[in-house]
């Protein structure tokens, strides 16, 4: 870069050449020798259109037309610098002591474009090296101090293309202004523009030009503007670029952020950024490009965080690691909202049913290491937290390692997969867990109340949640002890055979409750529930619509005898309907299998009755009139036709020894 200064110095130079001889030669005449002497020292050639108008009042100084430099041999985007004129003042007082005063540089529509080849090389470099021309440092005039006071741009135009990396960048509508009033003093530029269509301001002070032209670090503050976002630095920085220093930003409009930096604005979840983005530190920026903050102070949205990071883009996707401190974290935003439903937990019609957008997660790859007070995932909330955060290629893992939630503890992954669509699946276990609170927040399911233990594996798809709760699919099995179910007493059902116990004030306490279950299709199924309370048992089987939000489920309920040998009474309750208003009746189809099934077991035990009773006249008439005596195991059949064979036996040895002669 300092050979792009050097460059338009050179023409400054020149400049000076032709207003020193403008009472001695004609203005062309310095003009045509200015231009040859530009060429053979640059290798570029400098062409001047139109008149050149030497100044002597006010300011000593030189006009010029449209001016062009071409560019190096190697580029196809034109000329390097053009401008429809130039207008160069200078301190005549300072030009006779020998000092280089410029009072003002304007050019008037340029276009400068800074290339680099696909082999490394770039057009600003002149001189050596196969580039063309004769310039150098040791040329005369290159790198003499000068002052500035006052430089203008107007409808400029920048173009940088890295055709080794395959990028472009163009800055258009410039106008700027910068002075260097010490050569190796302070300089400062105020320039407003517009790149990929977004209007920007930028104003930047640097202690000490002549070091950073040199390639040093020096004191810098550096604002920058972009629609409602703003970035300002303080600290040192260099040309290369490189900087480390205090940063301060408020990136709530990304749309303009993102535009600046030629990519779409990611649509970020409520609490990772979707209207509220600031952050300041100390930072570090390397000449590798990449971005390291210390002790900084991030807010995303209503989130507060102290964090600890660093930015690498050398692969293909920019990668982030960070440490992260929190105090109450409300990420509900990341899964769609509140798990309750759409506004009224299990009295709501629905789940949400509003899009899911996960965009924002293609942004980076980021590993994240949580330590919050509390973390509100919308569909479940957790208390202290230490939470491992890691998204390749904008697949979002939740890794719990210490977290306390509902009087317990969660272990195990919770996953947000946007790669192809949307997904969301699990694998949990709660340990000790309140299971009221944690149904509530999950389902808005607030009458089951007991501390216990649950292992749940899940896996759902969509676009919103109440397409993810549709699909759902998964197992897991449940242990709860000393616990209530509110709303429904199904002793005093069983004791009246009155579905009429349930409502407020109702309730079955159990001593334990456990079961397994399947999920397929977003239903809940169950085959295995057992409830043991001091008054009843109870069996269920049934079904639990997490998509539909409703139920079917049967229950067969047992009352335990007193004390006096009195109970033993079963009758079977069916529940069914939606989670908001479940109906409660006796499930007459159960009771009339159940008076079948008793109606089928006493015909079968008469009919066994009276086969027993006629194989024991069987046998007793075998006994009595044929002499046949059934053994153990032996049917009557075999008992009869044992005894005809022994009698054939008999009869046939008589047979024999009267053949033989025998008595």
């Amino acid at each position: 870069m300092r050979w792009i200064i050097r460059s338009v110095i050179a023409l400054v130079l020149l400049a000076v050449l032709l207003v020193g001889a403008v009472f001695l030669i004609p203005a062309e005449k310095v003009a045509g020798i200015a231009v040859a002497k530009f060429n053979t020292l640059t290798g570029r050639e400098l062409v001047i259109s139109g008149a050149v108008r030497p100044t002597i009042w006010p300011q000593l100084g030189v006009k010029t037309g449209p001016i062009s430099i071409s560019n190096a041999e190697w580029s196809k985007e034109g000329p390097m610098v053009q401008a429809e004129g130039l207008d160069i003042s200078l301190d005549l007082a300072a030009l006779i002591a020998g000092d280089v005063k410029i009072t003002g540089v304007e050019a008037i529509n340029p276009k400068i474009v800074l290339e680099r080849s696909s082999k490394g090389e770039e057009n600003w470099v002149f001189g050596g090296g196969g580039a063309g021309g004769t310039v150098s440092a040791a040329t005369p005039g290159v790198g003499q101090p000068f002052t500035l006071d006052k430089a203008t741009v107007s409808g400029g135009t920048l173009v940088f293309a890295d055709h080794a990396a395959g990028v472009r960048y163009e800055v258009s509508g410039i106008e700027a202004t910068a002075a260097i009033p010490q050569f190796a003093g302070q300089a400062t530029v105020d320039m407003a523009a517009v790149m990929n269509g977004q209007s920007f301001r930028l104003k930047a002070e640097i202690a000490a030009f002549q070091d950073f032209l040199d390639g040093k670090l020096v004191e810098s503050d550096l604002t920058l503007v972009a629609g409602d976002a703003e970035l300002g630095f303080k600290g040192r920085a260099g040309i290369a670029p490189e900087a480390e220093g205090a940063l301060t930003t408020d990136l709530g409009d990304l749309a303009a952020v993102s535009a600046l930096a030629g990519m779409a604005a990611p649509k970020l979840p409520q609490g990772l950024g979707a209207s509220d983005v600031r952050v300041s530190g100390a930072v570090t920026l390397t000449t590798a490009g990449s971005l390291h903050l210390r002790g900084g102070a991030v807010v995303l949205d209503g989130n507060t965080l102290t964090v600890d990071g660093d930015l690498t883009t050398a692969s293909a996707r920019a990668k982030l690691s960070a440490k992260v401190v929190a105090g109450a974290l409300d990420l509900a935003g990341v899964s769609g909202g509140e798990g309750g439903g759409s506004g009224g937990g299990a009295q709501a019609a629905g789940w949400p049913k509003d899009k899911i957008d996960v965009s924002g997660l293609a942004a980076l790859d980021a590993v994240v290491a949580l330590t919050a007070d509390s973390v509100d995932l919308g569909m479940v909330k957790f208390g202290p937290s230490q939470i491992v955060l890691t998204n390749d290629r904008s697949r979002l893992v939740t890794e719990l390692r210490k977290v306390s939630a509902y009087e317990g503890v969660i272990s195990g992954q919770f996953v947000v997969n946007g790669r192809k669509g949307l997904s969301v699946g699990g694998d949990l276990s709660f340990a000790g867990m309140a299971l009221q609170p944690l149904l509530a927040d999950f389902g808005g399911y607030e009458r089951l109340v007991g501390t216990g233990d649950m292992r749940v594996k899940f896996l759902g798809s969509g676009a919103s949640v109440d397409a993810i709760m549709r699909s759902m699919s998964g197992s897991g099995s449940l242990a709860l002890s000393n616990g209530e179910i509110l709303g429904l007493d199904i002793a005093g059902m069983l004791r009246t055979l009155d579905t009429s116990y349930v409502g407020e004030g109702q309730k079955t306490i159990f001593d334990s409750l456990g079961g397994s279950f399947t999920i397929a299709d977003g239903v809940l199924h169950n085959e295995d529930l057992v409830l043991k309370s001091p008054y009843i048992t109870a069996r269920g089987v049934g079904d639990v619509g997490l998509g539909a939000r409703n139920l079917e489920y049967r229950i067969k309920a047992t009352a335990l005898a007193d004390d006096t040998g009195a109970g033993g009474l079963t009758a079977p309750l069916l529940i069914k309907g939606p989670w908001a208003d479940p109906k409660f009746s006796l499930d007459l189809q159960a009771i009339a299998d159940e008076k079948l099934a008793e109606q089928k077991a006493a015909l079968q035990a008469q009919a066994e009755a009276k086969r027993a009773e006629l194989e024991a006249e069987a046998r007793a008439k075998l006994e009595n009139e044929l002499g046949v005596v059934q053994q153990d195991g032996e049917s009557l059949e075999d008992a009869a036709r044992r005894r005809m064979n022994e009698a054939m036996d008999s009869e046939a040895q008589k047979a024999l020894q009267k053949l033989l002669g025998g008595n």
